[in-house]
C-alpha cells in the first residue's frame, strides 16, 4: 500500500457542518426570541461565518476572539440588540449537539479502518467538537481526533500535522494522506507539511487558488479507487 495513514477533515468532508449550522443558528435565535427567517437570516450569518473562519486560518484573529466576534457582527448587521457572548454561548450549545454524517461517511471510513490508520484533524471550538465528533458514532475508528483550538495551532500550519503524526507515533510523510474540503486550509496544509493531498470537491467548484492537490474526488467513495490503485 501506498499510504498507511489517513488524515481526514471532519466538517464538510465527513460531517454535514452546514446542516449542524442551520440547526444551531435557527434554535439560538428561537431561544432570544428572535423571529427567525431562514432564507435572510441564515445566509448572513453563513457569510460572516466564512469571513471570520478565514481570517483565524489567516492568522489575524484568534479562536477566542471568533467565538464571540462572529455575533457581534451578526447583531451589527442585522441591527439587532442581544448579549453576544450569551448568544455565542447558545450557539454552541446547539452546534454540539448537532452531529450529522454524510451518507457514505459511515461506510467509507468503516471500510478503510480495516487497512489503514486513520485519524482526523480539525479546526474547531473545543466545546462544539468534542460532542459532534469524538462522541460521534464514527469517532471508535479514529486512533486520535485533533482540535485546533485544544492545541492552539490550527491548519494550514503544518505544526498541527506534525501533532497529529506524533500523536499516533508515525514519521513517514510518504505514508501519509489527508482529506479535506478546504483548499485553503486542508490542501494548503498538507502541502505545507510535505504530504499527498486529496480535496474533497462534492460541488465540483473550479479551483483557482493556484494549489495543486495530489488527487481531487467530487464522491467520497472514490477516495476508495485512489487508495486501491
Amino acid at each position: 500500500m501506498k499510504y498507511e495513514i489517513i488524515i481526514f477533515d471532519a466538517d464538510e468532508t465527513l460531517f454535514d457542518f452546514k446542516r449542524s449550522e442551520r440547526d444551531a443558528i435557527k434554535n439560538a435565535m428561537l431561544e432570544f426570541d428572535i423571529a427567525y427567517d431562514e432564507n435572510h437570516h441564515l445566509k448572513i450569518y453563513q457569510d460572516i461565518n466564512t469571513t471570520i473562519w478565514k481570517e483565524f486560518e489567516e492568522g489575524l484573529i484568534t479562536q477566542q476572539t471568533l467565538k464571540i466576534e462572529r455575533f457581534k457582527r451578526l447583531s451589527a448587521q442585522l441591527n439587532l440588540s442581544f448579549n453576544e457572548a450569551e448568544f455565542a454561548k447558545s450557539y454552541m450549545k446547539h452546534l454540539s449537539l448537532a452531529s450529522f454524517l454524510y451518507d457514505d461517511s459511515m461506510a467509507l471510513v468503516e471500510s478503510l479502518h480495516k487497512d489503514y490508520r486513520l485519524t482526523i484533524i480539525t479546526n474547531g471550538l473545543t466545546d462544539v467538537q468534542d460532542h459532534r465528533i469524538r462522541k460521534s458514532i464514527i469517532a471508535k475508528y479514529f486512533e486520535d481526533i485533533v482540535v485546533s483550538e485544544e492545541v492552539q495551532v490550527s491548519k494550514p500550519d503544518p505544526k498541527i500535522f506534525e501533532y497529529a503524526l506524533n500523536n499516533i507515533k508515525h514519521t513517514d510523510k510518504h505514508k501519509v494522506l489527508i482529506v479535506g474540503d478546504s483548499l485553503t486550509s486542508d490542501i494548503q496544509g498538507g502541502i505545507n507539511f510535505g504530504i499527498d493531498t486529496c480535496w474533497f470537491n462534492p460541488n465540483k467548484i473550479v479551483n483557482q487558488t493556484g494549489l495543486t492537490p495530489t488527487y481531487e474526488i467530487s464522491d467520497l467513495m472514490a477516495l476508495k479507487d485512489i487508495l486501491e490503485k
